[in-house]
């Protein structure tokens, strides 16, 4: 049992979503100044606030400046507006993430679109599990955000403390579909290493055919993996 119970953990714990916190209404209703605005997308509030001398990147509870809080919300005008004040576009909150990761996760490539213009990295290392943004994404089959990271120089082959890359995560935790299968096929194509194993030396290919995951074993074979 001890294998499977760590497995188990494994799969529950790599989750983005169990790590990102989201401001929750009771936060929303008590929020003042700059994080008010931001979450409510008042622009011309954020530029006073911003002109008179208020931190554009203070802090909530939770590490969450305004643009996180922008991000959460999907309040683009907002999120452009702190970033025209000098917000920190790559800004950690509490939990390690940033706007890049938060949108990405929340699959809104207009927002990740925004703050990649605006000086936002991709290639920042985020979360509790040390990964990336693309790691998130891939995980999660979000197709264009992952051809998004990628055009933006996202690592393709870094490793979280989970022992897994961008690959792994598509395969591993994802379910062999269409969207997860693309998300290889973009992960190969801009040239991801397909031979880098888990903890235990297991290939992204050995990983695909376990699942039965027929097209990313011919995506993955095609590419010269092991």
């Amino acid at each position: 049992m001890r294998p499977v119970l760590t497995w188990l953990w494994m799969v529950i714990a790599a989750s983005p979503a169990a790590a990102q916190v989201p401001p929750s209404p009771e936060d929303l209703s008590n929020y003042t100044g700059l994080h008010a605005a931001a979450a409510t997308g008042e622009v011309v509030a954020i530029a006073t606030l911003i002109a008179s001398g208020t931190n554009p990147n203070a802090r909530d509870l939770m590490g969450r400046t305004p643009l996180h809080v922008a991000v959460f919300q999907r309040q683009y005008a907002a999120a452009r507006a702190l970033l025209a004040g000098r917000a920190d576009p790559n800004a950690l909150e509490r939990q390690k993430y940033d706007a890049v990761t938060i949108a990405a996760v929340a699959n809104d490539v207009e927002m990740l679109k925004l703050v990649l213009e605006r000086g936002a990295s991709a290639r920042n290392i985020t979360s509790p599990y040390d990964g990336t943004a693309l790691i998130a994404a891939a995980h999660l089959g979000h197709v264009e955000v992952v051809k998004t990271l990628i055009a933006a120089q996202a690592p393709l082959d870094h490793v979280n403390n989970l022992g897994w890359t961008a690959l792994l995560e598509a395969v591993i935790l994802g379910d062999g579909g269409n969207n997860h299968t693309e998300v290889v096929r973009a992960l190969v194509e801009a040239g991801a290493n397909v031979n880098i194993g888990d903890r235990q030396g297991v290939t992204p290919l050995a990983h695909a055919r376990r699942r039965g995951y027929s097209e990313i074993v011919r995506i993955l074979q095609a590419a010269g993996a092991r």
